[in-house]
């Protein structure tokens, strides 16, 4: 059987770096080389201080760069001496969650190999599966054809997605009624035929892969005139932008109906915890939509550098002018963040914000001082943090007997980041 030597990965972004640096790691008898046309992102990955923040990365990567883990700009070069090329050879898609990307790696639920039938591509599917074989189980290695390949892919997204979308309905209704969104997933997820993964409401899910991987499953149900399951698709898309909407709503109508001039922390910007990847991050649509209302949005996230952010909230389709430079501040630690703030907005679970000192916090905000927490990562501290004074709005539960009461009375449009930004008329 032929045995490959030299892999060459084109992409050193979280899927490329992360995936090749534990190939390397797992087979030392292997160089890897990835390659980049961003020389900058290049020499990061060659420094001290890599350009994606994993768990467990950084001990990878250094075990093996400059051994058999080599980051280049060299990209003919490097295709030309390769046995193995990942993205162009064969459907090798991957199932990794940033903040578990090494773990995942490492001990993968399945691994999934596509390949022609031909006899060169099912060569090449051996060949790949002999490199996984250095360290996941054979039975864990799953070889199916190209477009089963491909689909398995879309269709593992598009399933995790929707479940977040129901429970998130599921959180709108609680929210009418009085119950509590955390029992009902407690509940249902007992039961074995539904289990309880992807059942926690939220703000809304973000990152590179939900939203893309459903948006091509509505494309290809589309092209192949299967207009009923497209529509059933996009539903998961337009509840996730609902419960964004929502949220922004709720937080404008609990602030007496404007947000106007008004101070308000935002607490992460990373689409989730244990990650410095922004990409649809919920919190760049809240925080449209607290612009577009004229509030002054202070943002703090750990591991999420000040250029990211102003960055994505320059976005055509999400400020114009010089909206990101009058409405908004980068601060330097969740104190200075809420320091004379209306209100804070947890957009990302942290387990920091859970052990900061609330009374403290509370007072430095101006008063009544609200928190708006869209992640519940704050559930355990619901009654102390009423005993300090805060009036507390969460995802899928109603906190107090005392809260102000609730009627949203703003319409927020729709947007998306994938669409044009609108030209508006000269005057």
């Amino acid at each position: 059987m032929f045995e490959i030597r030299k892999i060459c990965c084109i992409g050193a972004g979280y899927v490329g770096g992360p995936t090749c640096s534990v190939i390397a790691q797992m087979c030392p008898n292997i160089k890897v080389t990835v390659v980049d046309v961003n020389e900058a992102r290049i020499n990061a990955w060659n420094s001290d201080t890599l350009p994606i923040y994993e768990p467990g990365l950084k001990e990878v990567v250094e075990s093996c760069r400059g051994r058999n883990l080599f980051f280049s700009t060299s990209i003919d070069d490097a295709i030309r001496e390769a046995d193995l090329v990942f993205i162009s050879v064969l459907s090798n898609p991957e199932f990794l969650a940033e903040g578990t990307a090494i773990k995942d790696l490492k001990n993968p639920d399945r691994v999934l190999i596509g390949g022609d039938d031909s006899p060169e591509g099912q060569k090449a599917v051996r060949a790949l599966c002999a490199v996984y074989e250095h360290w996941v189980p054979k039975e864990k290695i799953l070889t199916t054809n190209t477009w089963s390949s491909e689909l398995s892919k879309l269709a593992a997204n598009a399933f995790l997605a929707q479940r977040i979308s129901s429970i998130n309905s599921i959180s709108a209704l609680c929210e009418a009624t009085g119950a509590d969104v955390e029992e009902v997933a407690r509940a249902i997820g007992t039961d074995q035929r539904i289990g309880n993964k992807f059942l926690k409401a939220s703000v809304g899910f973000g990152g590179s892969c939900f939203q893309k991987d459903v948006l091509n499953l509505v494309y290809l149900c589309e092209a192949l005139n299967l207009p009923e399951v497209a529509r059933y698709w996009q539903q998961v898309i337009d509840m996730n932008d609902y419960q964004r909407r929502r949220f922004a709503s709720r937080i404008i109508d609990s602030l007496f109906n404007t947000v106007a001039d008004k101070k308000i922390a935002i607490l992460g910007f990373a689409f989730k915890k244990d990650t410095g990847d922004t990409r649809e991050s919920s919190s760049i649509y809240v925080s449209k939509y607290l612009m577009d209302e004229g509030a002054k949005l202070h943002i703090y996230d750990p591991k999420v550098p000040k250029e990211q952010i102003i960055l994505d909230l320059s976005h055509p389709g999400v400020s114009e002018d010089n909206q990101v430079s009058r409405l908004v501040t980068i601060s330097k630690d969740p104190y200075e963040a809420c320091d004379g703030a209306h209100a804070l907005v947890i957009c990302t679970e942290w387990d920091m914000f859970k052990e900061l000192d609330y009374e403290r916090i509370h007072k430095k905000m101006l008063k009544p001082a609200f928190i708006f927490d869209g992640r519940r990562v704050l559930d355990d501290l619901h009654n102390e943090l009423q005993v300090i004074g805060f009036q507390i709005e969460t995802i899928g539960k109603k906190v107090s007997a005392k809260r102000i009461p609730f009627a949203s009375s703003c319409e927020i449009p729709k947007f998306s980041l994938q669409d044009p930004p609108v030209k508006k008329p000269r005057v």
